[in-house]
């Protein structure tokens, strides 16, 4: 992950945080669209989209094929990630990378449908497309209790480790490889001097590195969210709650 990148996510946390703590209430908005059943309505940080993890779930049934496109494409298309692609553009256009963009509002434009292609086909390889040709579930089930080494710990697992339709364990085959397949086609697209392997892979780290993060950051929001809230007691998801899923 480029430095650049980690520390324009996290300054993004921050402000986001100083947003919300500073919100009447700190309640998140309402969202007219109504969730597919079995996600959620959530939004990490009362802006990003959040709607593939539960909070106080069990087993819960599996999603069906259109149900995964369904909220994948939700999630993707929301208005509000627009927003990160072009804040992501601007920091290639200040660094001037890939070269080749070149400055102006061409090299701009090149660099924000970089920015959307790489989230948007890693987004479906990972949480639309491979979950139902695999049939693995993409959400995230928050554990919710323990120490935060120990909570920390288990959000990273998670991008390595996943629950199928059928309720069993396996490796994320939908995540680690999904977004190696999105990292290989980027290449396609991307500048002609990043047309190589050791830019596919750099891609893939990065987006993994990205995963992750996000992983963690899902795991501590609900906690977060309910501090802000002044609420004490975990709020209910879209499931019904039976233990931990996994």
């Amino acid at each position: 992950m480029r430095l650049s990148h980690a520390v324009f996510l996290l300054a993004t946390l921050a402000v986001c945080c100083a947003r919300a703590q500073n919100s009447a209430g700190g309640a998140t908005p309402a969202d007219p669209v109504k969730p597919v059943p079995g996600t959620s309505n959530d939004r990490l940080l009362f802006t990003v989209p959040n709607f593939l993890t539960l909070e106080n779930a069990g087993q819960v049934p599996p999603l069906t094929t259109a149900e995964k496109l369904r909220v994948t494409a939700r999630g993707s298309f929301d208005p509000t990630v627009f927003v990160w692609y072009g804040a992501l553009a601007g920091i290639g256009q200040a660094e001037n990378s890939p070269p080749s963009y070149q400055q102006g509002a061409a090299g701009y434009a090149r660099r924000y449908a970089v920015a959307f292609a790489d989230s948007t086909i890693e987004n479906f390889m990972t949480k639309g497309i491979l979950p139902s040709l695999l049939r693995e579930d993409p959400r995230y089930f928050q554990l919710g209790k323990g120490g935060f080494w120990h909570r920390a710990g288990y959000a990273v697992s998670c991008v390595f480790v996943t629950r199928t339709d059928s309720g069993n364990n396996r490796f994320n085959f939908s995540e680690v490889a999904g977004s190696a397949v999105a990292a290989a086609i980027s290449v396609s697209y991307h500048a002609r001097g990043e047309r190589n392997l050791p830019n596919a892979m750099s891609t893939w780290g990065t987006q993994l590195g990205f995963d992750i993060l996000w992983a963690v950051g899902k795991e501590f929001w609900p906690d977060v969210r309910r501090k802000l809230n002044g609420s004490k007691s975990p709020e209910p998801s879209n499931a019904a709650a039976s233990g931990r899923p996994f």
